[in-house]
């Protein structure tokens, strides 16, 4: 009997929970239909002859809805904690978007070395990848731990803003929680199956994990980015916030691809910077010549990845500031002639440290390489042009001087300096700075090789007309059409020195290929490099980050008072642009606050391989 009873139990439960369900239902279409029924008016007299009257529903036009309007908050509305609101959310944003830059950045790369591992048949690509992934693995949990953080403190400190944005939105934001169980989903997969997955097909099987993983990553990086565009320049909506177009038309904003280019490229070119950090900490950190060999090779790679993706971001920067300009320029001129136009000259200071970081380590790399003695003396040339260009490119326009000085010096404008200070000078020294960094990277490329083809006098030849006219080009660009001919032509002329840069950049990469293929090649002695160089690779993420903090501040302020740009008002405490002190202060916390928790990353990834050594027990007359 009591087995009978236990055979039936579970199908009596199952058969609770039917009848559970059903009544759920029932009850949902119950209340669907009343629904339906109160929308169903007035209610009419029908009278069928020999029988009572009746009363039955008249059907009228259903009254339409209007859309909702973004809301109007007042002071009041904003919850008042005792300290800045905004401080807390830049903070726990800023720190946000450098850990989902990494995590991003860097299966991207991973992906990249583990297939040229598979190609090569050098299993030394394999185990750095492997290794880079053990950084990705710390940090993504720390990304989780801000987002939510972030998420929270929005929903709590402006409640109008969220509850509208989610309106907006809508059932993105389902996706994107579904894409980020999926990115973790791949993630982990990745990386605990990779000696699984190590060999033969089943390396097709963790190559394919690896760009699913990447998929997932990209994805979810181009849905928030709408998020932040829509803010700066909404689309799919009407001049009061009513959503009048689909979750396509809200997405593709304006501004909405530049953001996406400009970060992905900085994603990567910051992703190779921290990986780099890692690199330099681990060879100073040993004096084993294998390890110090390993990580040297480690830290190259990081800073080909670093400097290679950063050769193109201001040209995605001057896309997506041609972009503002076109679509407001009032905020335009907010960024670039206004209260914020004095932090571009801190970018400068701050692209400037990361070139001359750069340039510095290809220049001690090139000591690994007997073949490198050939082209050591251009190194001065380099560097004279590197440093007159930045000093260059940090001159103002403005200066910010008392009445006596200005009194004193004729004017705000330096009567020698002054021509500096503007734009065609600017974008001179910055294309020069990045003709010389690829410079300094193809002579470190061919100082282990020496070229058997017959027409590589030629080739060289070429390749240094091509340098001469294209520096001719910039110059002559810069100069003629920034000073002497009308403004329409000083803005056209940027274009054609970006061109100029790009082809010295292609040509070199084309001519260094076909010229040097099957080249003899010189022995290279990686670890043989002195260990000042480590500390440009530390230079580089300070810098990165730094600089990433700086311009997504410059971003976000554009938009003055608004939390959406003209559709919904920022009437909060804080509704203003603050001070570039502030603002400096502000960005150098969450720089140090990064750092901090980088190096707790790179404790956690030694940590990992680090193995306590079992106690030997010590006993009274010898060891037991």
């Amino acid at each position: 009997m009591n087995r009978l009873f236990d055979s039936i139990l579970p199908w009596g439960k199952a058969l609770c929970w039917a009848v559970l369900v059903a009544l759920l239902a029932l009850g949902v279409a119950q209340a669907a239909g009343d629904d339906a029924l109160s929308r169903i008016s007035p209610v009419g007299m029908v009278q069928v002859e020999g029988e009572p009257p009746i009363e039955m529903p008249v059907a009228v036009e259903e009254e339409v809805v209007e859309p909702m309007v973004a809301p109007r908050p007042t002071r009041a509305d904003y919850p008042n904690i005792g300290v800045s609101s905004r401080a807390i959310v830049w903070v726990l944003a800023q720190l946000h978007l450098f850990f989902a830059a990494l995590v991003l950045a860097v299966p991207l790369f991973v992906l990249t070395i583990e297939l040229l591992g598979v190609f090569t048949g050098d299993e030394r690509y394999d185990s750095m990848a492997h290794e880079f992934m053990k950084i990705s693995l710390t940090g993504f949990s720390i990304t989780a731990i801000f987002g939510g953080s972030l998420a929270l403190a929005l929903f709590l400190l402006y409640p109008d803003f969220m509850a509208y944005m989610t309106h907006v939105f809508g059932a993105q934001l389902m996706v994107y929680a579904g894409l980020f169980f999926l990115e973790s989903f791949f993630l982990y997969t990745y990386y605990y199956g990779w000696n699984a997955f190590r060999y033969g097909n089943l390396k097709w099987v963790h190559l394919t994990l690896g760009l699913l993983l990447n998929a997932a990553g990209m994805t979810i990086m181009v849905v928030s980015n709408s998020w932040a565009t829509f803010m700066m320049a909404p689309s799919g909506v009407n001049e009061v916030g009513a959503v009048i177009g689909n979750i396509w038309e809200v997405m593709k904003g304006p501004l909405w691809n530049p953001i996406n280019l400009h970060r992905f490229i900085a994603n990567i070119a910051f992703g190779g910077a921290v990986v780099g950090a890692y690199a330099a900490f681990k060879f100073l950190s040993t004096n084993d010549p294998e390890k110090r060999a390993h990580y040297d090779w480690m830290g190259y790679t990081s800073n080909f990845i670093a400097i290679l993706a950063f050769l193109p971001l201001p040209f995605a920067g001057y896309w997506l500031m041609a972009e503002i300009y076109a679509y407001s320029q009032q905020m335009g001129i907010t960024a670039m002639g206004g209260i914020l136009a004095w932090l571009f000259i801190v970018q400068a200071v701050l692209i400037g440290t990361i070139l001359l970081a750069g340039n510095f380590y290809l220049w001690a790399g090139m000591s690994r390489t007997d073949g490198s003695e050939r082209y050591k003396g251009l190194i001065k040339f380099i560097a004279f042009v590197l440093v007159v260009c930045f000093l260059i490119w940090v001159t103002p326009h403005t200066l910010i001087l008392s009445a006596s000085e200005i009194a004193l010096l004729g004017g705000s404008h330096h009567h020698i300096l002054g021509p500096l200070g503007i734009m065609p000078a600017k974008n001179v020294a910055v294309n020069l700075m990045l003709v010389v960094t690829f410079l300094s990277f193809q002579l470190y490329r061919r100082s282990d090789k020496v070229a058997t083809v017959s027409w590589a006098p030629m080739g060289n030849a070429l390749m240094v007309a091509i340098y001469v006219v294209a520096i001719a080009n910039i110059i002559f660009l810069g100069v003629y059409y920034g000073y002497f001919t009308n403004t329409v032509y000083k803005v056209g002329s940027s274009v054609a020195q970006v061109a100029s840069t790009l082809v010295v950049i292609v040509a070199g990469i084309v001519i260094d290929t076909l010229m040097f293929k099957n080249a003899k090649t010189l022995p290279s002695h990686w670890g043989r490099i002195p260990d000042r160089s480590q500390y440009a690779l530390f230079a580089l993420p300070i810098a990165f980050t730094w600089l990433m903090g700086l311009m997504g501040y410059v971003r976000s302020s554009v938009k003055t008072h608004w939390h959406v740009y003209t559709v919904m008002k920022d009437n909060s405490p804080d509704n203003f642009i603050p001070t570039i002190g502030y603002a400096g202060n502000m960005i150098t916390i969450v720089t140090v606050l990064f750092l901090l928790c980088v190096l707790f990353m790179f404790w956690v990834a030694n940590l990992s391989g680090t193995r306590q050594s079992k106690p030997i027990a010590v006993v009274e007359g010898g060891v037991a």
